[in-house]
């Protein structure tokens, strides 16, 4: 018997073995392929007199074959619904450990998200249907490695006028994000020491290591990178609008020698400028990256304005690495995925994505105010002046911690942040507060608060 693909809205390709006959054989590639997972749970088979067509065989023994298999437990059928692959015993009472649904906690302030019930979705799709209208041909193509010249074009406008940044389209290279842009710098510096923050994130040191790099550590006090410690190192990654996870600006006197630095020794300094849009007391902090545009490689994306769901970011290079760049990401994934880009584009120029960010730079301050409002001056909170995140100090991390999570909170913890692990180090909280929802969102203060008054 040939192997057959049939179904119901969907492939199903089977290839039965009939030396013990053609019910057996059905049965049996039926039940292997359940087995291992091939025919997923709730898979929708097709009917047997479409079975029976296409393998050439009587409805009756397709028929057959199928009430074998459901009264083993391995299909389900009801009247009118058709016959599906049954669902596990404990799909309908999972643990907690195999329903991610059931572990997330009640109340989320842990850091790294945005509110992504404010994607505009209106916009995007207007956005969206002009661009696939506009589109050439071309567009569905292979494309540039660098990415589409309309975004790297719209790019160019909006970052120089909204962050300082000098970037000519020609030194835009579009990214699936800003781990994608750390992960090519890292294979273009070629295995060179990279200098990260001491705190910052772990999982970038972890993306620096798989990629080849050695991570040195670079201390953060409150003026922001100490440029004295970097050494040898041939690049040094910064977040010098709102420094993670300390939220300290990098000092004027702290930018000018961190530019000296890379000057006199012909380091790269990477700029991961991830909220740079979102300050709130004062006008935004421009770009390192207009300081010393040969020096610098400025890193954005849209997951904090946006969502991190589109996947798209970019890198403002240097001209002497433009070329190596783009050559490690044709061999990484060729281009990023072109709609989006045009999408992007369309919603940049129409300004619509000034207006997005502007009304999330309203609706973030509120929200970093309620938190101050909560949390008084009872404790210490930093880092509040941009971003969507604050550090509130405390004298027992741990003990915070079980507190916060018998409550349903998650919060951020800052010792998961250092390079090496020691007694002294100063102690904190992470708060993000751009996750949760608005309805949830003074409720989830209101208990940070009363645990905070606990401790």
């Amino acid at each position: 018997m040939d192997s057959f693909r049939a179904g119901v809205g969907v492939d199903l390709h089977l290839e039965p073995d009939v030396s013990d006959g053609r019910r057996a054989g059905l049965e049996r590639a039926l039940r292997d392929a359940v087995r291992d997972g091939r025919l997923a749970p709730g898979t929708r088979l097709p009917a047997t007199r479409r079975l029976a067509v296409e393998l050439g065989i009587s409805r009756g023994t397709a028929k057959a074959a199928y009430d074998q298999l459901v009264a083993e437990g391995y299909l389900t059928a009801r009247q009118g619904a058709g016959t599906e692959v049954a669902l596990p015993p404990s799909a309908d009472a999972a643990s907690p450990e195999a329903s991610p649904r059931a572990r997330a906690p009640r109340f989320d302030l842990r850091p790294g998200s945005p509110d992504v019930g404010t994607f505009p979705a209106a916009a995007w799709s207007r956005a969206l249907r002009r661009a696939i209208a506009g589109a050439p041909s071309l567009a569905y193509d292979y494309g540039d490695p660098r990415g589409r010249i309309e975004l790297r074009t719209a790019l160019s406008s909006y970052l120089g006028r909204a962050r300082g940044v000098i970037a000519p389209p020609e030194r835009i290279v579009v990214t699936t994000g800003y781990v994608q842009g750390l992960a090519l710098l890292t294979r273009v510096l070629d295995g060179g020491a990279i200098a990260m923050e001491d705190p910052g994130l772990p999982f970038h040191r972890d993306v620096v290591r798989h990629n080849g790099g050695t991570v040195t550590p670079a201390e953060v006090d409150e003026r922001g990178v100490r440029v004295r410690g970097l050494g040898d190192a041939a690049a040094v990654v910064v977040t010098p609008a709102h420094q993670y996870p300390t939220g300290v600006t990098l000092h004027p006197e702290r930018r000018r020698a961190l530019t000296d630095w890379a000057r006199a020794r012909g380091g790269v300094i990477v700029e991961d400028d991830y909220d740079g849009e979102f300050r709130y007391d004062r006008q935004p902090v421009g770009a390192l990256q207009g300081m010393a545009p040969g020096q610098v490689a400025y890193l954005g994306t849209v997951s904090k304005t946006l969502g991190p769901a589109l996947r798209l970011g970019w890198m403002v290079l240097p001209p002497h690495l433009v070329d190596a760049v783009a050559d490690a990401k044709l061999h990484s994934d060729h281009h990023t995925e072109s709609i989006g880009q045009l999408a992007l584009a369309e919603l940049i120029t129409g300004h619509a994505y000034d207006r997005h960010v502007r009304a999330c730079r309203l609706r973030y301050r509120r929200r970093r105010d309620q938190l101050l409002d909560r949390l008084g001056t009872r404790r210490g909170v930093r880092g509040i002046a941009a971003g969507l995140h604050a550090l509130v100090d405390v004298a027992d991390e741990e003990a915070v911690l079980a507190r916060a999570a018998e409550k349903g909170l998650a919060v951020g913890r800052l010792g998961e942040h250092w390079h090496t692990s020691g007694d002294g180090r100063p102690q904190g909280l992470v708060v993000g507060y751009g996750t949760p929802r608005e309805r949830v969102y003074p409720q989830a203060l209101e208990v940070l608060g009363r645990v905070l008054e606990e401790a």
